[in-house]
């Protein structure tokens, strides 16, 4: 629930809010609340009882599709890796049902450089090996920076840099898992 800083019920409605600005529902939006996942980025989930959770969300919600971090979970949040791990389990161990019809993109991870030159990264990426690429028009780049700005617990200054710079809210390089 994103509870780290004791903010959790300020969270969740920050996200409720961003996702209305993306044009997502509340009643499309799911926070899982789990006493043994905390949000910490320090600390690893268990791979099994998140890959259940996330695939009884799938299988409830008949997803046919999943964006996820990669490995590197895009600012080496634990938590961000541990999704990674546990969606990556699920693909690997279901061999079929109910992933057959669910394909799974992960969000490529680049160096601090790459991170933060914006725009510039699209030649770049343009360039380098991927299965989809993302390239955000100015509109759309604006909305994001909208839907960003809603998560104003969180907002720190160096998410600030973030909204300023960062390559994510221009360009996104994925790759099927």
């Amino acid at each position: 629930s994103g509870n780290y800083y004791n903010q959790g019920e300020i969270r969740k409605k920050e996200l409720e809010q961003s996702c209305c600005v993306l044009g997502i529902p509340a009643s499309d939006v799911t926070v899982i609340d789990h006493r043994d996942l905390p949000d910490d980025p320090a600390v690893e989930w268990d791979t099994q009882l998140l890959a259940t959770l996330v695939l009884k969300h799938i299988e409830a919600k008949n997803i046919n599709l999943v964006v996820t971090f990669d490995a590197g979970g895009v600012s080496g949040h634990a938590n961000h890796i541990s999704l990674y791990t546990a969606v990556r389990y699920n693909v690997q161990i279901s061999l079929g049902a109910p992933w057959a019809g669910c394909r799974v993109l992960v969000l490529e991870s680049v160096n601090l450089c790459r991170k933060y030159i914006s725009f510039l990264d699209v030649l770049i990426s343009c360039l380098l090996p991927r299965d989809a690429l993302f390239i955000l028009t100015e509109e759309e780049t604006e909305q994001a920076k909208r839907a960003m700005r809603c998560h104003r617990s969180q907002l720190l200054w160096f998410r600030q840099l973030y909204l300023r710079l960062s390559r994510y809210l221009v360009v996104n390089s994925l790759r099927l898992l």
